[in-house]
């Protein structure tokens, strides 16, 4: 996504319509940026407007060297886990259970097929049943790239645990994936 610096300089500047047109290019990879961290839209939406709010006011320490859309996405993002942890009246109890406790997956999945019978939505569906924390880390991790060390940071918790939350998120979305596999071929 390529913003004129002109268009960012009129932001910058206090120009609505700039303003306007800035949100309207970003739209579209914000949003998917929030709902992938939101269950619904219109908290996806409240949580765009306020990370947007947060972009326009820190325009003037947009890097030269850096992306705009990465910038915008790195605040979006911040932003998501910022709402995370002020609303989080009590952390997560983990489960004592290990990675090996865990049921054995019946049949592995064939990532191929998957990709062949499913369309994005319907994957960031089942990522978004997901238990809250297993979502964020899983997000953080496989879609924006973000390491362990990063994600514990962000989230208040140790680098083990954000490990856990992925292995469990991952085992949960395989067998998602797998029995919305199976139903398919029984219709």
């Amino acid at each position: 996504m390529e913003i004129d610096p002109k268009l960012i300089k009129d932001c910058q500047n206090g120009n609505r319509k700039a303003q306007f047109a800035l949100y309207r290019l970003c739209y579209p990879l914000l949003m998917g940026v929030c709902l992938r961290y939101r269950k619904n839209e219109p908290d996806a939406a409240a949580m765009l407007n306020q990370a947007f709010l947060k972009i326009l006011d820190n325009l003037d320490r947009l890097p030269g060297h850096v992306p705009f859309a990465a910038w915008a996405k790195r605040i979006t993002i911040n932003t998501l886990i910022d709402d995370f942890r002020k609303n989080r009246k009590v952390k997560e109890l983990i489960a004592s259970t290990s990675i090996q406790d865990l049921p054995e997956a019946q049949g592995g999945v064939d990532y191929n097929e998957a990709d062949k019978q499913f369309d994005a939505e319907q994957l960031e569906g089942f990522i978004r049943q997901l238990p809250p924390m297993s979502s964020k880390v899983f997000n953080l991790f496989a879609i924006d790239g973000y390491p362990h060390t990063e994600i514990s940071k962000m989230l208040d918790i140790s680098e083990g645990t954000s490990r856990w939350h992925l292995a469990s998120a991952r085992k949960k979305l395989q067998e998602m994936i797998r029995n919305a596999m199976n139903a398919s071929k029984i219709v």
